[in-house]
């Protein structure tokens, strides 16, 4: 039998969780619309503050549809379905604007994520001319549909961004402006983001490239630079350093290959910069990698080369991963958190280091002189 203390325990959850459900539908269905139009349905987008009302008609397949976003007077907003994919290259779009000091809505079809926004025909049918108002601080667009395939499943997509001079000007390209994108079923109104598995696997790729190329592979460098020092840490410094290394790269590359799969979803969308440095990221790991198969031994007189090739190539990789790790976050955009944690990653591998740099030094320096004073001028053969 369960504890009085415990299920009673769970009603302010419950309480909070049911008041959320209701704020958000009311939200949508409190919805008001000029010339006493209704709908019967609403679904409040996740992104974008957009939401979207509708009425089916199942007996010829066509759906009258608002939707609503808020936007400057000297913005614009898109709604539409694409026909062919869950993206938003293919989409039929209705886009509203203010043009000529009046609101206007162009219809045209995005062929790529740099379209030419030309008026054109929807590959769908559209049996009343589409008409959107500008009122609150929000656009509306009004328009019946016939639902594409003889299905009442579509993929949806919307946007919003801003506008100069008259023109339309692009949208932002990161965060909330990429994921807006959802499959619903005009029948049911259930729906689904079209765009989280898209979204978790870009998260997945940042955590696992954060994570192996931005944590464990400086960790590894610096486990091979300080903890070789202490003799009592020999030699199970070399096989921690290996661990770390190894299963640095294995993530980075994990993340690396996912990152250029996502790249071969996003026609048209490219960030150069982030990907050129990842795939410098890749190059050089990996000769790091064949590198360890052609050590030479201690003594060998070519020895000193491989270890500045070693050291050059290793610390080119660490620098690299932090400026690239940034950039994708800047692409991404997560929650504040996520940025300000690797920071604090950083910033505690760097104060480490500086420490065990300090302490280092002081116990080489140390030893050179006590053997000196012994007269062995060749030192310990520990490099820093």
């Amino acid at each position: 039998m369960a504890r009085p203390g415990h299920s009673t325990a769970w009603l302010p959850v419950l309480v909070l969780l049911l008041s959320a459900a209701g704020a958000t539908a009311q939200s949508c269905l409190s919805a008001t619309f000029t010339s006493g139009r209704t709908f019967l349905k609403c679904n409040q987008l996740p992104v974008l503050g957009a939401s979207l009302h509708w009425t089916f008609h199942a007996q010829n397949g066509t759906a009258d549809v608002a939707f609503r976003a808020p936007s400057g007077a000297d913005g614009w907003v898109a709604w539409g379905i694409n026909p062919s994919g869950a993206g938003m290259a293919g989409s039929n779009v209705f886009v509203a604007s203010h043009s000529g000091g009046a609101v206007s809505v162009l219809t045209t079809i995005l062929r790529s994520t740099k379209p030419a926004l030309d008026n054109a025909a929807l590959q769908f049918g559209v049996p009343v001319p589409a008409s959107a108002e500008y009122a609150g601080g929000a656009y509306t667009i009004y328009a019946t549909v016939a639902l594409p395939g003889n299905t009442t499943s579509q993929n949806t997509v919307w946007q919003a961004g801003p506008a100069s001079g008259g023109s339309i000007s692009p949208h932002p390209l990161s965060g909330p402006n990429l994921q807006s994108v959802q499959r619903l079923d005009f029948l049911s109104g259930t729906s689904t983001g079209a765009s989280n598995s898209r979204l978790h696997r870009r998260n997945l790729h940042g955590v696992l490239n954060a994570v192996g190329w931005g944590v464990l592979i400086p960790l590894g460098a610096m486990i091979a630079r300080y903890l070789r020092v202490f003799e009592a840490a020999d030699p199970a410094w070399f096989y921690l350093h290996i661990t770390c290394q190894i299963s640095g790269y294995v993530l980075g590359v994990a993340g690396w290959g996912l990152g250029l799969k996502l790249g071969s979803e996003s026609k048209g969308l490219t960030y150069s910069t982030h990907r050129n440095i990842g795939i410098a990221i890749f190059c050089l790991a990996t000769l790091q990698v064949f590198a360890l198969f052609l050590r030479p031994d201690k003594k060998n007189k070519y020895r000193v080369y491989w270890n500045a090739y070693h050291h050059s190539v290793g610390y080119s990789v660490i620098v690299l991963a932090a400026v690239n790790i940034f950039k994708g976050l800047n692409i991404l955009k997560p929650v504040t958190g996520w940025k300000t944690s690797y920071i604090v990653i950083l910033a505690t591998l760097a104060g480490v280091a500086l420490v065990l740099e300090a302490i280092t030094w002081a116990i080489v320096l140390r030893r050179r002189k006590r053997n000196r004073a012994h007269g062995g001028a060749n030192g310990t053969g520990v490099q820093l």
